[in-house]
């Protein structure tokens, strides 16, 4: 009977351990490295807050928080808007439904380097959109984003959108599934049109669901790295770099450990603001029931 007790916490204990060490341990090991003057290789002398400071005062660690600002919040509104209009689509229960489900969902499928190279070529000037349009005789036709210091950032919006769209649309379809069918009837009942049915009764009550949207779409805008190295590589120059690849120039090509670790830590803080009021808010309904 001992042995049956204990068997369980001996087949989890190296999972746990290796997860506390992997995950926790790097975290504070990070953290401290972020106090301390690292440059190619970790010292663990705290130099206080001499990284950060560093960090602030550096133009491209701006450029990169003014790009997460602009990717995540257009990320964010288009992969909504789009996904709640495909979900509505499906939901009036169309004979194809389960064929443009996954025609939908595929690119979630693919990992964010396909897709990056894919729209890579897709945009490039020489051979992809604008070429093909200049070659079916519109000369004046340019689209030349990829190669735009100042619109760069947004064939990131473009790719990100597309990868995403369907999986906020797989997540509104199941919470429309979830309404109650007799307040839909009853709102047909009084006369309200279908439209205004959505606008005011079914809309509103996914409430959750928006929330849940939200808060996983910006962890994936906030940790955004290998869908801005094969799509710009973080360019031109470094107009459209994110904090993802500002942490690993930084850290890796450019032997400043110290405050690629500053800066890492800056989006550890990012990502706490989002899950932190999401997980009070789960705790609290659970409570509330």
């Amino acid at each position: 009977m001992r042995l049956e007790n204990l068997l369980p916490k001996i087949v989890l204990a190296p999972t746990f351990v290796s997860t506390i060490i992997t995950i926790y341990g790097f975290i504070l090991w990070t953290a401290w490295i972020s106090f301390t003057k690292s440059r190619m290789l970790p010292r663990y002398e705290l130099e206080g807050l001499v990284q950060y400071v560093k960090l602030f005062a550096n133009e491209r660690w701006w450029v990169a928080s003014k790009n997460l600002v602009i990717f995540g919040s257009l990320f964010i509104g288009i992969c909504i808007l789009i996904g709640l209009l495909l979900a509505i689509f499906l939901d009036q229960k169309i004979r194809i439904e389960g064929t443009l489900r996954t025609v939908f969902l595929y690119p979630m499928a693919l990992s964010f380097i396909v897709t990056g190279t894919v729209w890579k070529w897709i945009l490039n000037p020489s051979l992809g959109l604008e070429k093909l349009v200049n070659d079916m005789g519109f000369t004046s036709f340019t689209f030349d984003w990829l190669v735009n210091s100042e619109m760069s950032i947004y064939t990131i919006v473009i790719a990100g959108v597309w990868q995403s769209s369907g999986f906020v649309m797989a997540l509104f379809l199941a919470g429309l599934r979830g309404v109650d069918d007799s307040i839909i009837k009853a709102a047909m009942v009084d006369g309200a049109s279908l439209p205004r049915i959505y606008w005011k009764i079914i809309i509103p009550s996914l409430r959750p669901v928006f929330f849940s949207a939200i808060m996983i779409l910006a962890h994936i805008a906030i940790k955004s790295f290998d869908l801005v190295v094969a799509l710009t590589g973080g360019g031109p120059g470094y107009s459209s770099d994110l904090p993802a690849t500002f942490m690993y120039s930084f850290a890796f090509t450019r032997g400043r450990l110290g405050m690629g670790a500053a800066s890492s830590m800056m989006m550890f803080g990012a990502v706490l603001a989002i899950i932190v009021p999401y997980l009070y808010s789960e705790l609290r309904s659970k409570k509330n029931e």
